[in-house]
């Protein structure tokens, strides 16, 4: 998952998007997921609040995954925890198509998938409170220094993720790019209303629901750390 900047009206002073759209030409199977699975899986994006109880058909607590690439860690955890109900952001067709297949393949109920920007997701379509999960797992690191602006991780996204969350709903960030991680660390711990798991500043062990995908294999193998870090959502701070 990648992401770029572009003028508009939103809560960001320069607007943040979770991607920067690299279409990669997507195999006649992948088409056909859309054509024969979109229906089923897919949300199309309107810009209004969506009720997420209609859309699953059952009330659930929601897990909300940002940029989940080819699928495969998606497509494991959904499967894997039937009590909870998946929502997935991705832009990138190929990824989108390939998840749909497999989602198809064993008649999953629990998971639907926007192909589109996550922040115009998460601002005009997920309601407040109602996320018990987010997971961003290797976001575009935008490792030049500066490009670093344009990392989806910021202040004011933590801020609209942190609305979209229940009480003690967790963040899960993980990364392959020390600096990124370290700018993680920093951003979230400054973040009021969000608790460290594991304790302050700290990392976590790579938790069993995140599978380790051929991607993070290939990453392993030449040298490249990773990084997980677990937040809660506590609340914002009382006054008085």
């Amino acid at each position: 998952m990648a992401h770029d900047d572009m003028s508009g009206e939103a809560p960001f002073h320069r607007r943040i998007r979770s991607f920067v759209l690299r279409e990669g030409r997507m195999t006649p199977a992948q088409q056909r997921a859309f054509d024969e699975h979109w229906e089923r899986f897919g949300l199309d994006y309107a810009g209004t609040e969506r009720d997420l109880g209609a859309t699953f058909g059952r009330t659930a607590p929601r897990v909300l995954e940002i940029g989940f690439g080819n699928g495969e860690a998606l497509a494991w955890a959904s499967e894997h925890d039937l009590a909870r109900d998946y929502i997935g952001v991705e832009v990138h067709g190929p990824g989108v198509g390939r998840l749909m297949n497999a989602l198809a393949a064993r008649e999953a109920t629990n998971v639907r998938l926007y192909k589109h920007d996550a922040v115009d997701v998460l601002e005009r379509e997920i309601p407040a409170g109602s996320l018990s999960e987010v997971r961003i797992w290797f976001p575009d690191p935008w490792h030049k220094k500066r490009h670093n602006k344009r990392r989806l991780i910021q202040p004011a996204f933590v801020e609209l993720l942190a609305s979209r969350m229940s009480p003690g709903g967790l963040l899960h960030l993980a990364t392959d790019w020390e600096a990124y991680a370290e700018h993680m660390r920093e951003t979230m711990e400054a973040s009021q209303g969000w608790r460290n798991r594991v304790g302050p500043g700290q990392t976590a062990e790579r938790p069993e629901w995140r599978i380790e995908t051929h991607f993070e294999r290939r990453g392993t193998r030449l040298g490249h750390g990773v990084w997980d870090f677990l937040y809660e959502w506590q609340g914002p701070a009382k006054s008085g």
